[in-house]
């Protein structure tokens, strides 16, 4: 029997049923409706609408069917068209004429988006925690890296030489704006709808702020209407996750290139590689692949989403059931991804002298020759001009662009110390640049904002 049966004059159509039923998969915001509704039934008390000891039955009967829930016993029927209907039709079982009370002033509306919310609370919350154990193993990697350089890349062509740990903490930066997105988000959905009802709020003397403060809000709702259609924060949620997974997707296409026979930046761990059903030699970046193709379903949820918004009327429409699986499985992906790519990230071996044969290559340093010049009083103009002139004819002619420089009377001898290796490397000095320098200064900064965000992360409510 459904909640709304007293209504119709017929049982609903088994095919109707098939297509609204959302318990295949809501199921997992019992934990959140279990507390959200012993926070309801406490404000009940609390509002002299209940007695206490009729909220402490249900209460009670709440904590006993949420256990149920957890350890997997919970028996389900046929009329459970949500979690919900099942949690409540348990509880009546369970606390007897007083189960009748539990929905009291409160509509499946207020019900469902109060859950909704503890849940993203939660997952957001452990999300930001794995993105932190990301952004420990970069900045571990880059300590461990030390003065190791490496080409870096524009265009996948080779650009300018920088520190290996510089790399590793460019991704690092990105997650830590990741981060931050997910924390604002936190701030900006820390509201409790309970107490809205369908969208009009109620006749009894609810009080919101009572139950907010129950369930750890750090406020209640300003509109009835705006609290149970509102699925902003979920749709934030799904862009910060797809964000994340672009930066998964960028760590993985590197991984990817990097650990090729070509690059040979990067060697794989074994248990972090799969192998070829046909080819013996192939060891495979799997987790990297993944990563940069899970992104694409990560993407797709949130536009899918976005799209199901579009044009939905005040207040609650039935459109919204469809916001919990593409949540469910953003949620799953991106913390599997996250877990990954840090095992494999902790594991890589760096090659580091072949990325720094590769680095010192002395095209790297045409801008440094350039800003040699400048230096010197030439425009800049002036001198990118000379120095693509001698970059043009050392490739044309094979000739080593050294002795170009060495003869050339805008250098001369004493510009030959540029084309050293590592000396371009560690002329950079300029802060947040790639030299050793700046890098130093960079790391201890990156570290400092791992334990203030991991203190801002503790210090929320779960």
């Amino acid at each position: 029997m459904t909640l709304w049966s007293t209504r119709m004059n017929a049982p609903p159509a088994e095919d109707m049923m098939a297509f609204t039923a959302s318990l295949a998969f809501d199921r997992r915001l019992a934990a959140a409706d279990v507390e959200a509704s012993i926070a309801h039934v406490r404000g009940l008390a609390h509002a002299g609408i209940i007695e206490d000891k009729e909220a402490d039955v249900l209460a009670d009967a709440l904590q006993r069917t949420g256990d149920e829930l957890a350890a997997g016993v919970f028996e389900f029927e046929p009329g459970d068209e949500d979690i919900h209907t099942a949690i409540e039709r348990r509880v009546t079982v369970l606390a007897g004429d007083v189960g009748a009370k539990l929905h009291t002033g409160r509509s499946r509306n207020d019900q469902v988006a109060v859950a909704l919310r503890l849940f993203v609370r939660g997952e957001l919350a452990r999300i930001a925690e794995l993105v932190l154990e990301l952004q420990r193993t970069l900045a571990r990697r880059a300590l461990d890296a030390g003065q190791a350089y490496l080409p870096g890349y524009t265009h996948y062509q080779r650009a300018q030489p920088v520190l290996l740990a510089h790399h590793l903490l460019a991704h690092g930066w990105a997650l830590s704006r990741d981060f931050d997105r997910l924390l604002s988000t936190l701030e900006r959905m820390d509201v409790s709808p309970l107490g809205a009802g369908a969208l009009g709020g109620s006749t009894l003397p609810l009080d919101p702020d009572f139950v907010a403060h129950e369930l750890r809000f750090a406020r209640r709702f300003e509109n009835s209407l705006d609290a149970v259609s509102d699925r902003d924060f979920l749709a934030e949620a799904l862009f910060d996750i797809a964000l994340i997974g672009v930066h998964l997707s960028r760590i993985g296409e590197e991984v990817i290139v990097f650990s090729t026979e070509e690059f040979g930046f990067l060697r794989l761990d074994d248990a972090w590689a799969t192998g070829s059903s046909m080819l013996p030699q192939k060891k495979n970046p799997d987790v990297a692949e993944l990563a940069r193709g899970k992104t694409g379903r990560l993407i797709g949820h949130l536009t899918g989403f976005l799209t199901t918004l579009k044009g939905l009327p005040l207040a609650y429409n039935r459109d919204l059931q469809e916001d919990k699986e593409p949540l469910f499985d953003a949620v799953d992906q991106v913390s599997l991804g996250l877990v990954a790519l840090e095992g494999l990230l902790a594991t890589a071996t760096f090659d580091t002298e072949r990325m720094q044969a590769a680095a010192d290559a002395p095209s790297l340093v045409a801008v440094d020759l350039a800003e040699w010049l400048v230096a010197r009083g030439l425009p800049f103009r002036e001198a990118h001009g000379i120095v693509g002139a001698l970059v043009r004819e050392s490739s044309e002619r094979h000739v080593p662009i050294a002795e170009l420089v060495e003869a050339h009377p805008s250098f001369g001898d004493d510009a030959l110390v540029l084309l050293e290796p590592g000396s371009a490397l560690a002329r950079r000095r300029t802060p947040g640049g790639g030299g050793p320098d700046a890098v130093a200064v960079q790391l201890e900064r990156f570290t400092a904002l791992l334990t203030e965000d991991a203190a801002r992360l503790a210090a929320r409510p779960r």
